[in-house]
């Protein structure tokens, strides 16, 4: 809910909790991911950006998935809520997959010797995520009917959640087409502080983008509520254009009358 005292604030007890959880959680995971973890065997001091680089994507999936599912209510419900949610959701989406992709070609410059490689599908199927994200959020900047452009956009943002399976497999679809290493999650040789440290680093993700979504999910209601007090007045106007035009012509008639 919106700041009772204040409609036109986004804040809450809630988010500001939110915000006192990521003030404190961020410095202690600096602190344990690049201070206290040990470095790895194979990938040395590098593999302390994957305490930041892993929850990005997982919760950038997590963002593009939201989006695709408020997209399908969309179409089905026809309502603006969720409308909202998946323009909400696509653009903190858009802002995870660019920081997974830096952190991303960071990491990789250590460790593969290069900041890019077009070779890799994993880096080349998140960037076209990245793409498809930026051109979901284009669309929805093109001047339309706020319904016509709700569906249009709707329809893209199932699209771009389609591309996240793609993604996430991609390193076992093709593993002759890769880089990347299997996923740190679920092969079992995470223990101890360095399995801590990436679960601190899940939460925390998490935790920023509920702060997010709920901030631009605010700004998002208020921006349709302004637009729908703007076409109700619009309308209005033009009824009280047409009401007065009416009477004009009666008194007119009336006055040619007279005059007759």
């Amino acid at each position: 809910m919106q700041n009772v005292r204040n409609p036109n604030l986004t804040s809450s007890k809630g988010t500001r909790f939110m915000g006192f959880l990521l003030l404190v959680g961020v410095p202690t995971l600096v602190l344990f991911a690049f201070f206290l973890t040990p470095e790895d065997d194979n990938m040395e001091d590098a593999v302390r950006l994957l305490y930041i680089h892993v929850p990005m994507a997982i919760f950038a999936y997590v963002a593009v998935i939201t989006t695709g599912i408020g997209s399908i209510f969309y179409l089905w419900k026809k309502s603006r809520w969720w409308d909202t949610v998946a323009h909400a959701s696509a653009e903190i989406g858009l802002i995870f997959c660019g920081l997974v992709l830096v952190t991303g070609s960071i990491w990789g410059r250590p460790t593969w010797n290069t900041w890019w490689e077009w070779g890799d599908v994993r880096l080349v199927t998140t960037l076209v995520l990245f793409l498809m994200l930026l051109g979901y959020l284009a669309l929805r900047q093109v001047p339309a009917n706020p319904d016509l452009r709700a569906k249009r956009a709707s329809v893209v943002g199932i699209i771009v959640a389609i591309n996240i399976p793609i993604v996430n497999r991609s390193v076992e679809w093709w593993e002759n087409s890769t880089l990347h290493q299997q996923s740190s999650l679920t092969d079992g040789k995470l223990e101890d502080l360095t399995l801590f440290t990436l679960f601190l680093g899940l939460i925390l993700a998490g935790v920023c983008y509920l702060w997010l979504m709920t901030h631009r999910f605010r700004v998002g209601w208020l921006q349709t509520e302004i637009e729908n007090e703007g076409a109700i007045g619009v309308l209005q106007e033009r009824i009280a254009e047409g009401t007065a035009s009416s009477t004009e012509t009666i008194i007119k008639e009336d006055g040619e009358g007279e005059v007759r």
